[in-house]
């Protein structure tokens, strides 16, 4: 993975220190082609992968990307899934069949409803994750996919209701379909390593809040700086500026002390912010040649 991922938060009205930046972004990127811009920034910066939702608005930024090949050379999308408020607007604006209709992949109906019927009718929880996930990929066909994440609003659900065979479902369909390598985000860095060792994962992507001031990591930070320095796994750093409560510099030199995080992950909505960052980390990471 590139040391510097692009995030998309910004864009859909998420701040978690505060809720008129995140009304004030929402309203500004209310069309795609301001959406746009600012990944053009991104890539100018030198920045070449986008880890993002699968919100609509994602597909469009998709389907731009994918009519200028040329454009955008080398850049890749990291999807994360699932976008829940995609599913219930989904329902709310065509129904259950058209919100089925709207987001089976395109293989033939006839075959993803089986699929999801008899997942429906059986328990059969495999068929129905796998269908889910193919839902899901279905606006990135065309675009490379190196890295396909399960959201810790799902993650975090399993963990708490036990049921691991499910991170073993995802790992496999994401290699198997895909070519792609499956990642994980959570809330609880040290309790899902338990987990993924427990079911036979073997040296996983795991995506989680890794700062300095230990904002919003569950279970504390000495845990997830034991887990940094006796498990094998390979950390993305997420919210590694407090959201604004560590200036950029000091948050980043703290993360460089930690060898064992392979990726940072941020969202910025300004040119600067996105030039600022990327300045730092090539200082920072002189010898890494991703940014």
């Amino acid at each position: 993975m590139d040391r510097l991922l692009f995030g998309d938060n910004q864009f859909f009205g998420v701040n978690h220190m505060s809720e008129e930046k995140a009304l004030s972004q929402a309203l500004r990127f209310q069309e795609t082609s301001a959406v746009v811009s600012v990944i053009d920034a991104a890539y100018s910066a030198g920045i070449r992968a986008f880890m993002c939702t699968t919100h609509e608005r994602i597909e469009e930024v998709c389907d731009h990307v994918r009519a200028l090949p040329e454009k955008y050379h080398g850049f890749v999308f990291y999807p994360c899934m699932p976008y829940a408020h995609k599913y219930a607007n989904a329902v709310t604006e065509a129904g259950i069949i058209g919100a089925i209709r709207k987001m089976i992949p395109d293989e033939g109906l006839i075959n993803a409803a089986l699929r999801g019927g008899k997942s429906l009718a059986t328990k059969d929880v495999e068929g129905l994750i796998t269908l889910l996930v193919d839902a899901e990929m279905k606006m990135f066909h065309g675009l490379s996919t190196p890295v396909i994440f399960l959201q810790n609003v799902v993650v975090d659900l399993l963990l708490g209701l036990g049921f691991d065979d499910a991170f073993k479902i995802f790992d496999n369909h994401v290699r198997t379909r895909y070519s792609a390598e499956p990642g994980f985000i959570t809330m609880n860095l040290p309790r899902l390593l338990d987990t993924l060792d427990r079911v036979g994962l073997v040296d996983p992507i795991v995506c989680s809040n890794i700062n300095k001031l230990g904002f919003r990591m569950s279970g504390g930070i000495d845990a997830y700086e034991e887990a940094l320095v006796k498990r094998k796994f390979r950390a993305v750093a997420m919210s590694v500026f407090a959201s604004g409560a560590i200036a950029p510099r000091e948050a980043l030199e703290w993360i460089r002390g930690h060898e064992q995080i392979q990726s940072i992950v941020f969202g910025a909505s300004s040119t600067d912010h996105i030039n600022a960052t990327s300045g730092l980390v090539r200082e920072l990471w002189p010898d890494d040649h991703a940014v």
